[in-house]
């Protein structure tokens, strides 16, 4: 990794311990944790940032995609304790599923942006769906807001608290597909899962927010 690459890895990683230790976090929903509950975590991609830091001692893996930037985003994971596996829906994708199909069966709690890497912004892909059905696992929604933060120009508006804020953890219900439930039919009940847990991580410090 070069020297830039490096120095960005360390910037990151750095500004994470910040917010996660100055903002104060209230966790509602759910009380599934992934260290003691084996699931699926679905976090939309604008809220990456933190998300695997809030949710106890897990150790992932992430699926990140295979281009340049998920390189940089396993090394500040990696820095975490968690664990990632590379792949994408043009490179290496159906190996990376395969991995975390494997590692989920032995009991680890992969999670997943389903609208990563590239959009469309928090729409679901079918991935997250197969990974829950050939596993056996389920979906577990997660969203955190925080009532100042900022939002990039990126595809996603990437979401950053802002340091000292106040900030919620939405955990959601979990989610098991129907014996005989197709992909299709799952990735609309995560979809809808997905949007309410959004709805009431971001209604909770701005109730009138759309």
């Amino acid at each position: 990794m070069r020297f830039k690459d490096k120095l960005i890895v360390w910037s990151v990683t750095y500004v994470i311990r910040f917010l996660r230790a100055s903002v104060r976090w209230t966790y509602i929903g759910s009380d599934i944790r992934p260290e003691n509950t084996p699931c699926i975590i679905s976090s939309w991609h604008a809220r990456l940032l933190l998300t695997p830091l809030l949710l106890g001692k897990w150790q992932g893996p992430l699926i990140i995609s295979d281009h340049r930037d998920g390189e940089l985003i396993a090394a500040v994971f990696a820095k975490f304790g968690l664990e990632a596996s590379r792949g994408s829906s043009s490179t290496g994708g159906a190996k990376a599923l395969l991995k975390v199909i494997r590692m989920a069966k032995q009991g680890y709690s992969p999670g997943i942006t389903p609208d990563g890497p590239r959009g469309p912004a928090q729409v679901v892909k079918d991935g997250v769906a197969q990974i829950a059905i050939k596993s056996g696992l389920p979906i577990v929604p997660v969203c955190y807001a925080t009532n100042h933060y900022w939002r990039l120009s990126s595809w996603d508006k990437f979401y950053v608290p802002k340091p000292f804020s106040k900030g919620v953890v939405v955990i959601g219900e979990a989610l098991y597909p129907n014996s005989d439930e197709t992909a299709q039919s799952f990735t609309v009940r995560i979809q809808q899962a997905m949007d309410t847990n959004q709805t009431t991580a971001d209604h909770y410090f701005n109730p009138t927010s759309t």
